[in-house]
């Protein structure tokens, strides 16, 4: 700890703060100082420490001074520590809180974590030794006369000049970052124009659009999401919300339906339909109660609520009995089935799947093994 120096903690021209940690005790040696807990600092040029009560109880000790150093894993009651090996105190030493030591290196104790990034921070200062590169302020050369001594105006300059150009660098960041968010409204508004220009010629079927064209339309829609997404700013809230929510999932989930073999998760469907969206997001809750409208506003497609309770999204047209024959077919063709193996002959999500099987075997056509192995199907010979 005799290689220590009082400083008032600023830092110098040309050195630059890496990184800080709060709750650091200090050990001379292996025995605890009698300083309180405190914030020690890493710059390019010294390692400092700030008592956390008393900021003006700080000293530092340059980097140069530090022979190597190792980590000391925690324990049982013990923090994690680096230990850290110095050189003899120079005979021009500055006073320091202490005169004297019987030990040539100190500890960094971690009361509170961060002591992995800490020392991998330090490694790469001690490798770089950026200190030899930039030394830190030098004496500005004055008229004879003069008093010495302009080291540390000098370093205050210095600050002043960095933080000066922090904050210009800060200003431009951010004026780029609004020119860029300026570009990407400009851009979305075209693209949503595009977008309703699409869905009314195919609606309206308006000039000479043929058949091709139309399916080649509807591609880019779904790509570029919904057009005029249903929210709560357009519609209110409440039931009139969700019905008009429910109205437009209809639209949109009947090809994707149909697509799936008549069902759909939840899940996927609250994944889709917020894609589609953008950056109008969903929350489950709204999803929910606007797909419990579907059969009261007579829509195409309705929850369902399986009794493991698992929801999903199926088409009104979808039949249940030909969804439990081809589970049997399935099952009777490959002699068993898991639900993964299931799912992965139908293209179904393996949930899916599942509740396929289940029902299956809630019909009485089915029935299972349920071992170490897993639970499998097989046709029900009795």
């Amino acid at each position: 700890m005799d290689r220590f120096v009082w400083t008032n903690g600023l830092l110098e021209m040309n050195e630059t703060l890496v990184i800080q940690q709060r709750g650091v005790r200090l050990y001379d040696g292996d025995e605890k100082v009698k300083l309180d807990v405190g914030i020690v600092l890493l710059s390019t040029h010294r390692l400092l420490w700030r008592d956390q009560k008393n900021h003006e109880c700080c000293i530092c000790i340059p980097l140069s001074q530090i022979i190597f150093f190792e980590e000391q894993a925690a324990g049982i009651g013990k923090s994690a520590k680096i230990v850290i090996h110095l050189h003899p105190a120079p005979a021009n030493k500055e006073p320091g809180p202490f005169q004297h030591s019987k030990f040539s290196y100190i500890k960094l104790s971690f009361k509170e974590h961060g002591q992995i990034e800490f020392y991998r921070r330090l490694t790469e200062e001690m490798t770089q030794k950026r200190w030899e590169n930039t030394p830190v302020s030098q004496p500005i050369s004055t008229t004879a006369g003069s008093k010495a001594g302009r080291t540390r105006a000098v370093g205050i300059v210095g600050i002043e000049r960095k933080l000066e150009e922090k904050r210009k660098e800060t200003d431009k960041n951010i004026s780029e970052a609004f020119e860029d968010l300026s570009k990407l409204m400009e851009k979305a508004k075209e693209m949503v124009e595009l977008s309703k220009s699409i869905a009314s010629k195919i609606k309206d079927k308006q000039g000479d659009i043929t058949e091709d064209e139309t399916i080649r339309f509807k591609s880019y829609l779904l790509s570029m999401g919904i057009a005029n997404p249903v929210t709560r700013e357009t519609h209110g809230s409440g039931t009139h919300y969700h019905m008009q929510l429910a109205r437009q999932l209809g639209d949109m989930l009947q090809a994707p339906l149909e697509e799936r073999g008549g069902m759909m998760a939840l899940t996927e469907v609250y994944c889709l339909v917020n894609r589609a969206r953008g950056m109008e997001l969903l929350s489950p809750e709204d999803l929910v109660n606007a797909c419990k409208m579907f059969e009261s506003l007579k829509l195409p497609l309705r929850l369902r609520v399986f009794d493991s309770g698992v929801m999903v999204v199926q088409l009104q047209s979808h039949n249940e009995e030909e969804m439990i024959a081809s589970a049997l077919d399935n099952v009777s063709d490959k002699g068993s089935l898991t639900a993964e193996e299931f799912a992965k002959l139908l293209g179904l999500s393996v949930l899916l799947a599942k509740e396929r099987l289940l029902l299956a075997e809630k019909m009485g056509h089915l029935c299972r093994d349920d071992s170490v192995e897993g639970l499998r199907f097989y046709p029900n010979l009795f």
